[in-house]
């Protein structure tokens, strides 16, 4: 099996299975139990929360545990809006959905106006747009939530330039890093940002685990009531040896990002050069060859390349990829954020995303069986006429 769908979720690390083991079989002590194993299962989430912190350049105190991305997501939206005031809230179209419908159903409940960015023609936020639009705003009642990349396309937020725009206007600032978290530098000390989320599985930690970083000049409401945990930002027990595995995959990931950033970027750069030499016709949707992040690659196949049937015949051949968000698997609406970037309606797009695991020879692979795919569909006769 060959696996290039990373953006979609990540294997787990040797390193973090065996951090997360003792907490599987034997110090399974409840983390409010005052007794030693439940003083053991305490010192192993605040552990976790100093690696989280130490890699942000933020307090431990400003890190908070969830179930993941789209928890996260719900928490600081929801909470921006219900205790700081928020009215009016600043988006783009190709945000990932735990933001689009979390607005969406804000909207419902609260006199919350949104607004969602125009975009540039390499799919970019239009940023001249944002700061116009703070201009006329109410200062302080205006939270801008942005992605660091993409999870489609991979595009890249200049996080530092947004958040000046922020300051400068006194607007709020979150940005979903649930794909860049463990891939890039996030510096908090040197960059002003509100509310920051973040994904353990995304980064070859477990699923079902996540944080959202709230800066320690906000106080929000928890989501979930029924106990205390989380300093009263999360009810509910909390997921001991997920959070261990997500500390863990926290410290190998920044340990070897020099040398795995390298690997992957290489990837993804040799991926570009061999498809297009393969087949010229093909395009690379989004900012491929610019500002994007060096794990996903986004690949449009013509109409006449006749490639209805890519993305089967690549699973049938033993090689993963996505058509798109992995959230929105099984529901045939297409992709937002092609739709948003203008892709022609008919063309085949395929997301291929690398991990510090693939390989040269599992790419060549792929592009002989897409060639070869393509090459019997170019050859297939036409049906007959009725």
């Amino acid at each position: 099996m060959i696996y290039f769908d990373n953006a979609a979720t990540t294997a787990l690390h040797a390193g973090v299975l065996e951090a997360m083991m003792p907490y599987l079989q034997n110090n399974y002590g409840n983390p409010s139990s005052i007794h030693a194993l439940g003083r053991k299962s305490r010192a192993a989430i605040e552990k976790a929360r100093k690696t989280v912190a130490k890699h942000l350049q933020a307090s431990v105190g400003e890190i908070f545990f969830t179930s993941g991305g789209t928890e996260s997501t719900n928490t600081a939206l929801w909470g921006a809006v219900r205790n700081l005031g928020v009215q009016h809230i600043i988006s783009s179209p190709t945000e990932h959905h735990c933001v689009l419908h979390t607005i969406h159903a804000i909207e419902k409940y609260h006199p919350v106006q949104a607004h969602f960015l125009p975009l540039l023609p390499n799919g970019h936020v239009n940023l001249q747009r944002l700061n116009e639009l703070l201009t006329i705003l109410p200062p302080g009642r205006v939270l801008v939530s942005l992605m660091h990349a993409n999870n489609e396309i991979g595009n890249l937020l200049p996080l530092q330039t947004v958040s000046e725009i922020c300051v400068k206007h006194n607007a709020l600032f979150h940005t979903d890093t649930v794909q860049t978290f463990g891939y890039y530098a996030i510096d908090l000390s040197r960059i002003a940002i509100d509310f920051l989320t973040g994904s353990a599985h995304k980064f070859h930690g477990p699923k079902g685990i996540g944080f959202l970083y709230i800066n320690h000049r906000h106080h929000i409401d928890s989501m979930l009531q029924g106990g205390s945990q989380e300093r009263n930002m999360r009810a509910g027990t909390e997921n001991l040896y997920g959070i261990v595995g997500l500390g863990a995959a926290t410290e190998l990931a920044y340990a070897n990002l020099e040398t795995d950033s390298r690997h992957i970027a290489m990837l993804k750069q040799y991926f570009m050069q061999q498809i297009k030499q393969a087949l010229p016709q093909v395009t690379f949707n989004g900012d491929a060859e610019g500002q994007s992040h060096y794990k996903v690659l986004n690949i449009g196949f013509p109409p006449e390349l006749q490639a209805d049937l890519l993305l089967l015949n690549l699973d049938i051949a033993g090689i993963c990829a996505s058509g798109g968000s992995a959230c929105s698997s099984g529901v045939d609406v297409g992709s937002h954020v092609l739709q948003a970037l203008g892709v022609h309606p008919q063309s085949v797009n395929i997301r291929f995303s690398f991990s510090k695991y693939n390989t040269i020879a599992e790419i060549d692979t792929a592009i002989e069986t897409l060639c070869n795919v393509l090459r019997k569909a170019a050859t297939k006769p036409a049906p007959p006429l009725v």
